[in-house]
């Protein structure tokens, strides 16, 4: 119900004033029956203009009827109406409105319930047909929105819920505008907010997906080792005609191995006689030699 407007409380106190005035002037006593008639007339006047009077915001717009019967549309700003033939239903506002929405417990088409929450932003651009063509056009939006929520999940596997959210908006979107076309309402925009699945299916799909990392690793594993390979078979291929090469390399490695670390590499006494380290009292030189220099280093 909308209040009484400051204007309309200013007219009846400025045609009350002029009233007094008036019956001021013609007895300052208020005695006579002249007097009293003009400041009744005024008050009555006054009242009627402020029962007239309406002020609409700028983002509402008044539904008037006149007997019953649609008269016109006013505001925004200042308008007047006959009392007692024309009042006012409806304020309605033209602004973009919010509601949230949600279904609950709902079937997806793979059988799995779930809980879905969405809000729904609207206006209404057509405020005859919000007041005269549905008694609660709030509510009948409300009941729209989840009905089509429930229709759309019945008709959507789970995987394609939770990937695609964008789709399922823009679906509903649709859905929800075609039915409050009628009532002079647009629909700007669905956006579901969350899906909420069972724990056990939660658990379940967590599992799954750190068993389909687990499977990638070692895919990536896997195909690290084939290229490793590939490599160790090119570099064999360099060292088979060139079995100099292969020796320095040999040594190089065995070199490398005793100098960073302080530890116990047995070396086969063939592997040593192919290198060409004079068998095993050249292989102990080489590694005392190796000590001493790590020594003078310290």
């Amino acid at each position: 119900m909308k209040n009484v407007s400051s204007v309309a409380t200013l007219l009846f106190v400025v045609v009350a004033c002029i009233g007094f005035g008036l019956a001021f002037a013609i007895s300052s006593d208020l005695s006579s029956s002249a007097s009293q008639t003009v400041l009744i007339v005024f008050l009555l006047l006054g009242a009627i203009l402020a029962w007239s009077t309406k002020v609409a915001n700028q983002w509402s717009r008044a539904i008037v009827l006149r007997l019953g019967k649609f008269q016109s549309l006013k505001g925004p700003g200042i308008f007047f109406i006959i009392p007692i033939i024309d009042y006012i239903p409806y304020w309605i506002d033209i602004r973009v409105i919010s509601t949230s929405f949600k279904a609950e417990k709902t079937l997806t088409k793979d059988t799995v319930p779930v809980d879905v929450d969405a809000v729904l932003f609207w206006k209404v651009i057509d405020p005859k047909k919000a007041a005269l063509d549905v008694a609660d056009y709030y509510s009948a939006i409300s009941w729209a929105s989840q009905t089509a929520l429930r229709d759309v999940i019945g008709k959507t596997m789970l995987a394609d819920m939770l990937e695609g959210r964008d789709k399922i908006s823009s679906l509903l979107q649709v859905i929800i505008d075609e039915r409050t076309e009628p009532w002079g309402i647009n629909v700007i925009s669905v956006e579901v907010k969350d899906v909420l699945i069972p724990q056990g299916l939660e658990a379940a799909m967590s599992m799954q997906a750190q068993a389909e990392r687990e499977r990638q690793a070692r895919v990536i594993l896997g195909d690290s080792e084939r290229q490793i390979a590939n490599m160790f078979n090119e570099a064999a291929k360099s060292y088979e005609d060139n079995p100099t090469a292969f020796h320095l390399r040999a040594m190089n490695m065995l070199y490398e191995g005793l100098k960073t670390n302080s530890t116990i590499v047995i070396v086969p006494s063939t592997a040593v006689e192919t290198m060409g380290l004079g068998g095993i009292n050249g292989t102990l030189g080489l590694v005392k030699g190796i000590q001493n220099e790590k020594k003078d280093q310290k």
